[in-house]
């Protein structure tokens, strides 16, 4: 049987800018309304200060930050437009347009699925933290337990088409489901890498939802390249919406 390609990069921004007007309202019915609540116990692992909101998009995880510090970023500037962050910027995650140390925690929901590269994306999330910060993620992945898996894979692969096919956005949510293929469960993703895996957890109808907590143990030397990227600064600053 043939596959959709899973777009990454460039084309993956182009995904999520296609339904930026109604990315939130899916999410809602695809999670069955708990998507708000896997983000607030994922934030309850970050620190206080300078935050950065890797794949914010429209800012859903904005009320789970409290009195943080957001910097929000994205690819996709019509998501950027949606998102009342103080400060965003359209960038990609795997060059990150940032001083090194200058954050104290990350958070990313729903992004490492559709990143061009996840270990280019993690030096570059160390690169920017502070020496012990932490970083919070919370991505899709298939259950543990191989019936489950494959109970889960039936369904999605029916239930995930449908809802974006009613949201006229068939081909965008026919490749979210099969991006939950894409990479290997959490433990294995962030093992040896260079964050500490702290802890893992499931959440959702057969565990198909995770978090993580990965820390900073160590000062970052900057690979060459990486520094120079960082002060010239790209991404693209988005300015804040008034009114």
């Amino acid at each position: 049987m043939s596959q959709s390609p899973v777009p990454s990069g460039a084309d993956g921004a182009a995904v999520f800018s296609d339904i930026a007007d109604r990315y939130d309202r899916l999410n809602t019915i695809l999670s069955f309304g708990r998507d708000k609540a896997w983000r607030e116990r994922a934030a309850a692992f970050l620190p206080a200060g300078h935050l950065l909101d890797l794949g914010a998009g429209t800012g859903a995880g904005n009320p789970a930050f409290g009195e943080r510090f957001i910097t929000a970023l994205d690819p996709s500037l019509p998501m950027l437009a949606r998102n009342d962050a103080a400060r965003r910027v359209a960038a990609a995650g795997e060059r990150l347009p940032f001083a090194d140390e200058a954050f104290d925690g990350v958070f990313s929901a729903f992004v490492f699925r559709n990143l061009t590269s996840v270990e280019d994306t993690l030096v570059e999330i160390h690169r920017i933290l502070r020496p012990l910060g932490t970083a919070v993620i919370v991505d899709l992945s298939r259950p543990i337990g191989k019936v489950q898996r494959e109970l889960h894979r039936a369904g999605s692969a029916v239930f995930v088409p449908l809802v974006g096919w009613l949201a006229g956005a068939p081909g965008e949510y026919r490749y979210l489901d099969e991006s939950l293929d894409k990479l290997p469960p959490p433990e294995e993703l962030y093992a040896g890498g260079p964050l500490s895996l702290e802890q893992t957890w499931r959440m959702g109808p057969f565990g198909f939802v995770y978090g993580a907590v990965l820390r900073k143990e160590f000062r970052f030397v900057s690979p060459p390249g990486r520094a120079k990227r960082a002060q010239r600064g790209e991404g693209t600053a988005v300015p804040k919406a008034q009114g």
